[in-house]
């Protein structure tokens, strides 16, 4: 049995009070406030007792990390469980790699709520290496450790009544279970389709006005803060204007981010600008585990003992965190007998293409006429440029104009490489390469010259997985032999490997902050406009292969 006093948040009420929480096993036994006239009054501690942040969409994988080492790493950030969608890993080794991640889970005492991912893959037109039906999410829905339908991405499919995409929204729906979404930009009439199937959530909002719309509608708004996407500074009025139908999520963080700060650092902003701390402190913890029927204690008596200490609400340094009654971190030292190995059956058998060579790579344009992507650092939306050139002539990249060649080469069976140009990486030499693609997760690179794409290619694949840069030949990787997507090493050390390949990028003339990130959405044919996929260039917009409109 244990007692902690302080200043107490009640997010139910909206208020604090100076009180003595009485910890018994895994559970809140009795709080006891210190103005209860019936008690005698004691010394309460100068510290703030709030419940644990939660993190309202995530994808683990992201992160380069397993559960394991991510749950050591959030802890450290007050954070003390997430909702998270095993898309990435479930794309590509299927339900066992479902498995992976709560075994993995399952060796710790961060709340990890898994959710079963809707898109597997995200669109009929790329490759992955599992395909789910909505048999398969009748299956994961029925089980314990499994909470939610993960985001429906495919927002194209339900507006456009796509039978598959209907059937597994009807047994979600049958389940009971929360469903979350995905719909950037989507507005008016369709919008109204896709919240009318039942789906609560959003965190693709770029605009306020956008999330208002979304709000309308009955849709509730992660305000995401990612590594790539970051909506905070456009969407944090929300926490004013309705600050019931809004939570916090990172969506995508990479490990050098996640060693900066989690949920707590949107908490921190939201307060430095000026918003309620109760109305940020609901958004981190309260709605969503209200949204989605959390069993994440929130203070109250006989609660699970879930809370977090900090030393003000200006700074909300973590002095220690609680999850299940049980400390897991306390003045920077994440305490190690909490901690348990666990042996997950490996995922790590996905990449049987041959190495690639500088032929595979070629490329001409029959009529002249060339496509080009337009990306932008730290954004997920893509423009679209075209330029005119010779016919069948050998399209190379231009530096001059950054104009650089983009691959995308199926990692799961033999088959030719897929082959654009790209504007906005802003490399003057070498290569970037990745197994990390959302969401089929083939190996996507982009770069100056054919061979050092080439060579970026060949390690990844060498490697089983992992990012790399090739700078005339010279290979820098950090590997990620877990289904090419995460390393098992500890967080700092994977963000300090992840952290070096960034600034050898920006020393090839990289322009971005977030080279690999943003690279890894290049691939995604469900956010606008135009996407590269292991079967070619795509018009997300009209949901078809630009050759398709040739």
């Amino acid at each position: 049995m244990e007692k902690i006093s302080g200043h107490i948040a009640d997010l139910t009420n909206g208020i604090f009070y100076d009180g003595i929480l009485t910890i018994e096993d895994d559970r809140i036994r009795d709080i006891r406030r210190s103005d209860d006239p019936d008690e005698a009054p004691e010394q309460i501690d100068d510290v703030y007792i709030l419940p644990g942040f939660i993190d309202a969409h995530l994808h683990i994988e992201s992160t380069m990390l397993t559960p394991r080492e991510f749950a050591k790493e959030a802890v450290r950030h007050g954070s003390v469980a997430a909702l998270c969608d095993p898309h990435e890993i479930a794309n590509v080794c299927g339900e066992r790699g479902i498995d992976f991640m709560t075994e993995s889970a399952a060796g710790t005492p961060f709340r990890f709520y898994f959710g079963a991912p809707s898109c597997v893959p995200a669109t009929g037109f790329e490759t992955s290496g599992a395909r789910f039906t909505s048999e398969h999410i009748r299956r994961l829905l029925a089980r314990d450790d499994i909470h939610f339908l993960a985001e429906m991405m495919n927002f194209p499919g339900v507006v456009q009544g796509d039978r598959t995409v209907l059937d597994i929204l009807s047994v979600a729906s049958a389940s009971g279970k929360p469903i979350d979404g995905h719909a950037p930009g989507l507005l008016g009439e369709e919008l109204a389709k896709y919240a009318a199937k039942g789906i609560s959530t959003d965190h693709e909002c770029r605009t306020l006005e956008e999330a208002l719309a979304k709000i309308a509608a009955g849709i509730k708004i992660q305000i995401r803060e990612g590594s790539a996407a970051r909506d905070f500074e456009s969407l944090a009025p929300l926490l004013q204007s309705h600050p019931d139908r809004v939570m916090f999520c990172s969506d995508d963080k990479h490990p050098d981010d996640l060693l900066e700060g989690h949920i707590d650092a949107l908490v921190r902003r939201a307060v430095a600008k000026g918003y309620p701390v109760m109305n940020v402190l609901r958004a981190a913890s309260l709605n969503p585990v209200e949204h989605y029927g959390l069993d994440t204690g929130l203070l109250r008596k006989g609660d699970p003992a879930d809370f977090i200490l900090v030393d003000n609400l200006t700074d909300f340094t973590i002095l220690a965190t609680y999850i299940g009654g049980r400390c897991v971190y306390r003045d920077g030292v994440t305490i190690a007998s909490e901690w348990h190995d666990r042996n997950p059956a490996p995922c790590n058998d996905t990449f049987i293409h041959n190495p690639v060579t500088i032929h595979d790579l070629q490329i001409t344009s029959p009529d002249g006429n060339v496509d080009v992507m337009v990306a932008a650092d730290k954004q997920l939306y893509t423009g679209w440029d075209q330029e005119l050139t010779e016919a069948d002539v050998p399209l190379v990249s231009d530096t001059k104009i950054d104009r650089l060649k983009i691959v995308v080469c199926n990692r799961y069976t033999q088959a030719p490489p897929a082959i654009a140009f790209i504007r906005g990486f802003g490399l003057k030499r070498g290569a970037l390469a990745s197994s990390v693609a959302h969401d089929s997760h083939n190996i996507i690179a982009v770069g100056c010259c054919d061979t050092d794409l080439a060579a970026s290619i060949n390690a990844v694949i060498a490697a089983g997985g992992g990012i790399a840069t090739a700078d005339s030949g010279a290979i820098q990787i950090l590997k990620l032999p877990v289904a090419g997507l995460m390393s098992d090493a500890p967080a700092a050390d994977v963000a300090r490997r992840y952290a070096e390949l960034n600034e050898q990028a920006i020393s090839m003339g990289c322009t971005m902050q977030a080279p690999f990130m943003t690279l890894s959405f290049m691939a995604l044919p469900v956010i606008p406009r135009l996407k590269l996929t292991d079967k070619g260039l795509f018009d997300v917009e009209k949901f078809r292969f630009c050759n398709e409109q040739k």
